[in-house]
């Protein structure tokens, strides 16, 4: 049966399309690719954009279902953007889905940072490219503010919520408390609240309210499911594991088990389960490692490869990529340095995201058969309230590295706080994201568009700046 919309009208659906499709394939592709070319800004402007691509524009998915995954998705290692488009793909269109959103996620960044990684290391020189992306970092902000705004007037329906919002912030901000710590305590509250006060759940707790975001076009009944089984669990498992082990085994078969391949794979394998919180809270062990340890590049060129990542769309962790190229690339053994750099490359990207994809299909099915638990949901809606705290700090320490050039830590006590130095504002970065707050909010134009306008506008200031200075 065809998923309807409030109106009665059908969302259309080939004769020839799964079971598991609640949207024609053909078009959850398109959109997915569409919305691989905009996810840029870290896990705040990622969100963002799948907020208003899906919840809002497309109305495929209910903004609670949305932040119900997006909860789940806090909880897991690993950049929780891609694994939102990964559980969201599933919904739409079961695993096939899932396999599509989050390769299609990832897919850009990674020919966007392969192509440059290839710039550094054969021309030492990315003015061009860097200077496109430039144009893009502070219209980002744009995007990421809208992301606040919308995504916290949906969550956050009651004050109780809004403190803890304001809590997540400040602790991650200003106390410096891990990550994990914050999802936990949000937890906690959460179901605290559910039991003891469960009206602060009320606004939080039913589809089609006004509060609750578009109405979508498709019921939660429609969605794709799965009974969760030992024999499903299993399954994903042992196909997650033959899907990491066989590249790992062969390459490691072929090249040694002390090859820089080798090392590569089984640290970053390591790293990618680690990664609570985000890539920020993994960069600086990764950056530690691949230098003093295993010698695989300088510290300035960490730095560099950070610049280049979070320039380019896709999570930030891609920046792995970049260190495995260089790694490889300066010890290829028998190898070509090229041939040698890409294979190491791509295998990291493989092993770092891998683990993604089992994350969800193994999980998904028992977080959707709990959803009707008063006391998960409670719990996940506290998750919930946290995550707008998040996505606020991550918006906020992008926001800091976009328009100023440098930093400087600030502590008193147990208070510790990164401060821009106001003197080394970027004032071209603070116009051209102006220009994009007008063009989104005042103009209403695509962000397609806007991404488009504020990247010419960075390309023809960096060939200008780059003129004058040569």
């Amino acid at each position: 049966m065809s998923p309807t919309s409030p109106e009665g009208s059908s969302v259309p659906r080939p004769a020839a399309a799964s079971d598991e499709d609640v949207v024609p394939f053909r078009e959850a592709v398109r959109a997915w690719f569409a919305i691989s070319l905009q996810t840029f800004g870290g896990p705040a402007g990622q969100i963002a954009v799948m907020q208003r691509e899906l919840v809002e524009e497309r109305r495929w998915i209910g903004q609670k279902r949305f932040l119900h995954a997006l909860s789940y998705c806090t909880l897991l290692p690993g950049p929780e953007a891609q694994q939102l488009a990964i559980y969201v793909g599933w919904l739409l269109n079961g695993v096939r889905g899932g396999l599509v959103a989050g390769i299609l996620f990832v897919l850009p960044g990674v020919v966007a940072l392969l192509g440059l990684s290839f710039l550094y290391v054969g021309f030492g020189d990315t003015t061009a490219v860097v200077a496109l992306f430039a144009g893009l970092a502070p219209a980002v902000l744009a995007v990421v503010a809208q992301a606040v705004v919308r995504v916290g007037k949906k969550a956050l329906g009651h004050p109780a919520l809004v403190a803890l919002a304001v809590a997540a912030f400040l602790a991650l901000t200003v106390l410096r408390v891990p990550f994990p710590a914050v999802v936990a305590a949000s937890a906690a509250v959460g179901w605290a609240l559910g039991r003891w006060a469960p009206s602060t759940m009320h606004a939080a707790s039913g589809h089609g309210s006004e509060d609750d975001g578009p109405v979508p076009l498709i019921s939660d009944d429609a969605l794709h499911q799965e009974r969760p089984s030992r024999a499903h669990a299993a399954k994903v498992l042992a196909l997650g594991s033959l899907a990491w082990g066989v590249p790992v085994g062969l390459v490691a078969s072929l090249t040694g088990a002390n090859s820089v391949f080798t090392d590569q794979a089984m640290f970053f394998s390591g790293a990618a389960l680690v990664t609570f919180g985000g890539a920020y809270a993994v960069l600086a062990y990764v950056a530690q490692k691949a230098v003093e340890v295993y010698g695989w590049l300088a510290p300035g060129e960490m730095v560099r490869g950070l610049a280049l990542a979070e320039s380019t769309p896709g999570p930030l962790i891609m920046v792995v990529q970049f260190v495995a190229f260089l790694g490889a690339y300066r010890d290829p053994g028998s190898l070509n340095p090229w041939v040698a750099a890409t294979l190491a490359a791509l295998l990291t990207t493989w092993v770092t995201f891998v683990p993604c994809f089992v994350f969800i299909f193994l999980g998904a099915p028992y977080v959707e058969r709990l959803r009707g638990n008063r006391s998960l949901s409670a719990a996940l809606t506290g998750i919930t309230a946290a995550v707008v705290g998040v996505i606020a700090n991550l918006a906020v320490f992008f926001a800091i590295h976009t328009l100023f050039a440098d930093t400087v830590q600030a502590g008193w006590g147990a208070i510790s706080l990164e401060l821009p130095v106001l003197d080394t504002v970027r004032p071209v970065a603070v116009v051209i994201g102006l220009v994009a707050a007008v063009l989104l909010f005042t103009l209403k134009w695509s962000v397609l568009r806007v991404l488009g306008v504020c990247a010419l506008l960075g390309l023809v200031h960096g060939l200008v700046a780059a003129a004058v200075q040569g």
